[in-house]
């Protein structure tokens, strides 16, 4: 699980222990397994946020782990043109290769450790996929994809296109020095990741050594929650009225209110996954309706209707013409799927 490493971590900056006069260890809600399916045209993912409650998840409303999978040359897949409107699609990378493009001219190739951050908006459609190279080839593919939510004010915002190089990310490390934290958006004790985000938010990924622990400065006013790409670990601080949750590869924990989150990872870890590997992420709650079929995340049924019926008259863009890719859209793995405010309906909709 390479991503962004370093030879040597002592010399990053480290997170300095909290103050316990002021430090308020949030504790652990609940911890719930994610399940298994498939993406696109076929890629294995696991669903993070299935069984969640979208209180309890927003701003954000889907995150899939794309993998681990070791594909044979010729089995490497993505995702058909589609559409999206009403939020971002953060995709990272942290094995492998992937292209995208979109109906604006936007797109690129991202691998270890880059990530692809999309804005949807007011509407948009785009392709995922392995470059040739890697169909031919064959290899390691692993990642995952994050759904932001979008205030209503700002859904019907332009469309736009980071390309976050992993040399931008912010590297520092835990005050034991066990542990690799990378900041891809937001702040951690003063060290900020170069997203560009409309919804206020942090997104980390760390990477524990076995028997390392981490207490990340967390903003009060944003959610917590932690995902757990590979190993074994816990999750929260002991404490008076608290306990340490252990957690491990595919499951998620969510976290209640205070201003630091804590991980550890454990002593024995398996061969396969020498480390404790964890996505750390929260944002402002919007706290607005949510009407969401497949691809649109919108407020209101109407809204997510009028993209759908948009979408069909070719008002949220048209396909480029690009070399040897698919020029068929599709309609989203969750088209049928019920629509109203405040539905998790759709969790299966296209990359």
């Amino acid at each position: 699980m390479p991503a962004v490493v370093v030879e040597d971590i002592t010399v990053l900056p480290r997170i300095p222990e909290p103050d316990p006069t002021v430090t308020r260890h949030r504790p652990v809600r609940g911890i719930t397994n994610a399940p298994r399916g498939f993406e696109g045209e076929g890629f294995p993912v696991r669903r993070a946020f299935a069984g969640v409650d979208l209180a309890d998840l927003d701003p954000f409303v889907h995150f899939d782990q794309m993998g681990e999978v070791e594909y044979a040359p010729g089995e490497p897949k993505g995702t058909p043109w589609h559409p999206h409107r009403g939020f971002e699609t953060v995709t990272y990378m942290i094995d492998g290769t992937f292209e995208h493009s979109d109906s604006n001219g936007g797109g690129g190739v991202i691998t270890n450790g880059d990530t692809q951050w999309m804005t949807a908006g007011s509407g948009i459609l785009h392709i995922e996929k392995p470059p040739e190279a890697l169909v031919a080839s064959g290899g390691l593919f692993h990642g995952f994809q994050l759904w932001v939510n979008l205030p209503a004010a700002q859904k019907w915002s332009a469309p736009r296109y980071q390309d976050l190089r992993a040399k931008e990310v912010a590297l520092v490390s835990s005050s034991d020095g066990g542990a690799l934290v990378r900041v891809i958006a937001g702040d951690v004790a003063g060290h900020a990741g170069p997203g560009s985000t409309y919804t206020p938010m942090t997104l980390v990924h760390a990477t524990l050594s076995p028997g390392a622990r981490v207490a990340l400065p967390w903003r009060p006013d944003y959610n917590a929650l932690v995902y757990v790409l590979a190993g074994h670990g816990s999750v929260g601080q002991a404490s008076v009225g608290q306990e340490a949750r252990p957690i491990q590869t595919g499951q998620l924990a969510v976290f209640g209110p205070g201003n630091t989150v804590t991980i550890a990872a454990s002593m024995q870890q398996e061969s396969r996954n020498p480390n404790l590997d964890v996505i750390v992420l929260g944002g402002r709650p919007i706290r607005e309706p949510v009407a969401w079929m497949g691809p649109f995340v919108m407020n209101t049924r109407e809204e997510v209707i009028q993209a759908m019926a948009d979408y069909q008259a070719g008002r949220l863009g048209s396909i480029p013409a690009i070399h040897n890719a698919p020029t068929t859209l599709v309609e989203s793995n969750g088209a049928n799927d019920p629509v109203g405010a405040n539905n998790a309906g759709g969790s299966s909709g296209s990359a």
